[in-house]
């Protein structure tokens, strides 16, 4: 286990100290919810693109992205792919539907559409995928920071859980947006870093990284066959539309940034600029995946030690290390794939360098948790404690509860990530955790807003429908091998897609049931 040198642990403490200092400077202007929560809508448009950017960008894009393409191919990409259709209906009719509103919370509606039911399972939903994200985030940055520190992952994620509680409570929102512009900055830039350093280091360069890759297939989307158990092109396309929907059109992370513009074209000029900048570079973590494929190729002897530490993590403590090795002789690419970029950086990169590096990938990690935990306190007071407990508390109060359910959330995002220590891909992780969740929120939200018809009733009706369907698909796997019939053979990546249109589609239906039944009557 190599140790990160002194002028690299100096680059990262002087980027976490920034961090702290920058929340300690915007705690001066949290005088009240409004600025807490929404910054008082005084943003400028880029700074909130960036923002959103950066939020999207974590580690586990960081990490989980090029350990994607190292074990299998560019599959994953079609997500990203997806995003401008989401980005084009949000501009459209959510970004204006929220901003009109007033409210800071994206599920009041909800309420007003369908009674207080809908607007607590919702807010449940949303939470459960922040902790879900916040966890695999918190997970990414750990398993980067173990293989260069040597600490554990458990003491990585509560240092961290830490520093990130102390400015994301202390700043609030304007903090979270103006640190964000600066994480967005710095990964970026630590990504080209990367990529420069395999290629320059790369025996015969790109064009041997495009041989490797062209040989090993690493460069396919996937399928284009219209099957849905596997994680053809069109399964991932289809995930990523319903997942970005969710994301630009019912995610509070991102409601909050549309309210902190200054007007609904400024919103939706935020939200592009985020795609137009995700996008290219989402594509150079693939090909960073790819090119450490190769270059992996080319210096097979550095597999060995990755192996040896995907496979203890996989198992108990107390075990031999001739067990570790027996496992470890037994693992595909895909199964260590999250492992090889912190490897890299250790055994490869300059000094210096790789503090740089490190630093982006915690400006990654912290983006997205600081964001979240803003965004799961701001839905948790006023969709929880101000509709449900006490409603007339005063803005002093309202304060205080933000600062202490902020810190909740990160204390329960730190167990979270521990938890999931021991998973085969973040990535996987991720997106399988965050497709159970959303997707009875998103079913109901466009429930709402394009049936007039539908009332409370039958929302719920289709809600129970939808909630069963998708916890049929999620442990369908679970049902005893003489009862195998009754497993869903779909891809774990429809379920949000599955979920979502039994939702909508049921609660149309038991409309127009209704109205059927009444002219009858």
């Amino acid at each position: 286990m190599k140790h990160l040198p002194v002028a690299d642990l100096a680059i990262i403490a002087f980027y976490m100290l920034a961090m702290i200092l920058t929340g300690v400077w915007f705690s001066k202007k949290n005088k009240n919810p409004d600025q807490f929560t929404k910054a008082s809508g005084k943003i400028p448009q880029w700074a909130v693109g960036i923002s959103i950017y950066a939020t999207f960008l974590s580690s586990n894009t960081f990490l989980g992205v090029p350990g994607k393409a190292f074990g299998t191919n560019w599959n994953a990409f079609v997500f990203s792919l997806s995003m401008p259709f989401a980005a084009f209906i949000a501009a459209k009719y959510f970004i204006p539907f929220y901003r009109n509103s007033g409210e800071v919370s994206a599920y009041t509606h909800l309420e007003r559409r369908f009674g207080p039911w809908a607007r607590t399972y919702a807010v449940i939903c949303f939470l459960l995928t922040q902790l879900a994200r916040m966890g695999s985030v918190f997970f990414g940055i750990a398993l980067s920071l173990q293989a260069m520190t040597g600490y554990s992952m458990q003491t990585i994620m509560i240092v961290m859980g830490i520093i990130i509680i102390i400015y994301t409570v202390l700043g609030g929102m304007e903090a979270v947006i103006w640190t964000e512009v600066a994480q967005g900055i710095i990964k970026t830039f630590g990504a080209i870093i990367i990529l420069y350093f395999i290629i320059s280091k790369m025996p015969g360069g790109m064009s041997h990284i495009i041989a490797i890759g062209t040989a090993d297939s690493k460069f396919s989307l996937g399928s284009f066959r219209f099957n849905f158990t596997a994680s053809t092109f069109w399964v991932i396309f289809l995930y990523g539309i319903f997942i970005n929907l969710n994301n630009f059109g019912m995610d509070q992370n991102y409601i909050q940034r549309y309210q902190a513009t200054g007007s609904n074209k400024e919103a939706a000029k935020s939200l592009w600029l985020c795609i137009k900048l995700y996008l290219p570079v989402s594509l150079l973590f693939f090909i960073i995946g790819s090119s450490l494929y190769a270059w992996y190729q080319v210096h097979p002897e550095m597999l060995d030690a990755i192996r040896l530490r995907a496979a203890a993590d996989r198992l108990p403590a107390t075990v031999s290390p001739q067990e570790i090795s027996a496992l470890a002789q037994t693992l595909q690419p895909a199964d260590y794939g999250d492992k090889v970029l912190p490897d890299f950086m250790v055994n490869v990169l300059p000094v210096g360098i790789v503090g740089i590096i490190v630093s982006a990938i915690l400006s990654a990690a912290m983006s997205t948790i600081s964001s979240g935990m803003n965004a799961c306190a701001t839905v948790f007071t006023f969709d929880i404690y101000k509709r449900y407990v006490k409603q007339d508390i005063t803005s002093r109060q309202t304060m205080t509860l933000l600062f202490v359910s902020t810190f909740v959330v990160g204390v329960l995002a730190v167990i979270t990530g521990i938890a999931m220590i021991g998973v085969k891909s973040i990535l996987d992780v991720w997106w399988q955790l965050s497709g159970i969740f959303a997707a009875g929120m998103l079913g109901l939200f466009l429930l709402g807003i394009v049936s007039r018809r539908a009332k409370s009733a039958e929302a719920l009706i289709a809600v129970i429908l939808g909630v069963l369907v998708i916890a049929w698909m999620t442990f369908s796997k679970m049902i005893p091998e003489q009862c195998a019939w009754l497993r869903s053979s779909l891809n774990s990546n429809m379920v949000i897609v599955i979920g979502t249109l039994t939702i909508f589609l049921a609660g149309i239906f038991f409309a127009f049931l209704k109205k059927s039944f009444q002219k009858i009557v």
